[in-house]
């Protein structure tokens, strides 16, 4: 006969049910722990990877050449390298460096002098400010300005060159004038005979083309070709659309190789992991800069001498509203619009993310003036036409200014689609 003991037994149940549960919790953590890190190698493996970083692809055509970089403050790289990550311990990981740096420090690439761009080597400079020729202080390389004397490197400057290596972050807008530096070198690099080599970075705003299309009568450096305002390419992309269409003097073309981006589409959101001039601090005034930066030809503000560039508009000459502000010299604007005098304006910094050039801001400024002159020579060459200037000013509304500008939109496209390096 059985006896039943409830108290041992129970004892015995609890005892292995526990043991059951601290045997499943650690194959369930460890399957957890598993699932994590497969989770965040694909993560890794999605991550976009700049021309700058895909160094297997490029490095061996620099061995041996003398060369010169194209560079500002948004040429980092971010490389894996075997370096001390605790105490007497080695292994690996991601090291940032400017490309300047580790391409100087690179054994058998003599890395001649650096090319800098408007704003400067470093990006403090104001727009539109002359950027003085000089040294870098870390490795000792001259910096030859291409925003002072000569947007366009001489053939003296080329003297000895065998590759330029450009790597420069755009926003994807034809008045940002990265890309008129980049048909200057281009043009000059095939002049001489030497080899530019484009490292890829994204464009925040590849998303879309829109805009009216540049007309050739109105070329200046911001804006040199018959692109749209908005014209959805990267500057890889770019710089293979100067070249086969014949756009440097006289028809020339330059020998040019482009080290593509990884895991990138043009709907890829990116967000800037440094700000490519002083006064596009953020994601925000990157998105609404093409929108914004007609305001720099009329009497309205966009917000230079803020905290909120391309995120605000405002002049003293608008209806007064709630929202105002008043600039003040600051870096990146030492002599701002409407300095020390209150604006009246609009804050921009909450609303979506645009798909598309919007124009309500410029068109509610215009009607709101209260100064006979609010356009200035300039906006024509920011708009690349006169006519969207005769079309603001006869009343023309936003959707029948955006019906103008499709036919030439669709035929930009065409040519567009020729040199796309990614979907």
């Amino acid at each position: 006969m059985i006896v039943f003991k409830p108290f041992k037994s129970t004892y015995l149940f609890l005892f292995l049910l526990l043991n059951f549960q601290l045997i499943s919790c650690a194959q369930s953590s460890g399957v957890k722990v598993k699932k994590l890190k497969v989770e965040k190698e694909k993560t890794e493996a999605l991550k976009i990877k700049t021309g700058a970083e895909r160094t297997n692809l490029y490095l061996n055509m620099l061995k041996g050449k003398n060369v010169a970089i194209v560079a500002n403050q948004t040429s980092v790289l971010s490389v894996l390298e075997r370096a001390e990550v605790a105490a007497n311990v080695m292994g690996s990981k991601k090291v940032t460096h400017h490309l300047v740096d580790y391409l100087h420090n690179f054994n058998g690439i003599n890395v001649k002098k650096v090319f800098a761009p408007e704003h400067g080597f470093r990006g403090k400079a104001d727009a539109g400010e002359v950027v003085k020729d000089g040294f870098d202080t870390k490795t000792g390389l001259p910096i030859v300005s291409l925003y002072g004397k000569n947007k366009k490197p001489s053939a003296a400057q080329l003297a000895g060159i065998d590759i330029v290596v450009f790597d420069i972050q755009d926003v994807g807008a034809r008045f940002y004038t990265y890309i008129s530096s980049l048909h200057y070198v281009m043009e000059a690099c095939a002049e001489a005979g030497v080899e530019v080599i484009v490292l890829d970075r994204p464009n925040p705003n590849g998303h879309y083309i829109d805009g009216p299309v540049l007309e050739e009568a109105h070329s200046s450096f911001v804006g040199m070709h018959k692109v749209p305002v908005v014209y959805g390419m990267t500057i890889g992309e770019y710089g293979q659309m100067i070249n086969g269409e014949k756009w440097l003097k006289n028809g020339m073309q330059c020998n040019l190789k482009v080290i593509p981006l990884e895991n990138y589409t043009h709907q890829t959101e990116y967000s800037l992991p440094i700000k490519p001039s002083p006064n596009l601090p953020n994601d925000k005034s990157i998105n609404l800069y093409p929108s914004l930066c007609f305001f720099e030809g009329t009497n309205v503000s966009a917000g230079r001498g803020t905290a909120m560039q391309f995120q605000i508009y405002g002049s003293p000459y608008l209806t007064k509203s709630e929202f105002t502000f008043t600039p003040q010299a600051n870096e990146g604007a030492k002599y701002p619009k409407f300095k020390n005098i209150l604006c009246y304006g609009e804050n921009l910094q909450q609303t979506e993310n645009l798909n598309k050039l919007d124009l309500s801001y410029l068109i509610k400024a215009y009607q709101q003036n209260t100064s006979k002159e609010f356009f200035n020579s300039f906006f024509t060459k920011l708009a690349g036409t006169k006519k969207l200037q005769e079309q603001i000013v006869k009343g023309l509304s936003k959707q029948e200014i955006r019906k103008t500008w499709n036919k030439d939109l669709e035929n930009f496209k065409v040519v567009r689609s020729k040199y796309l390096i990614y979907d």
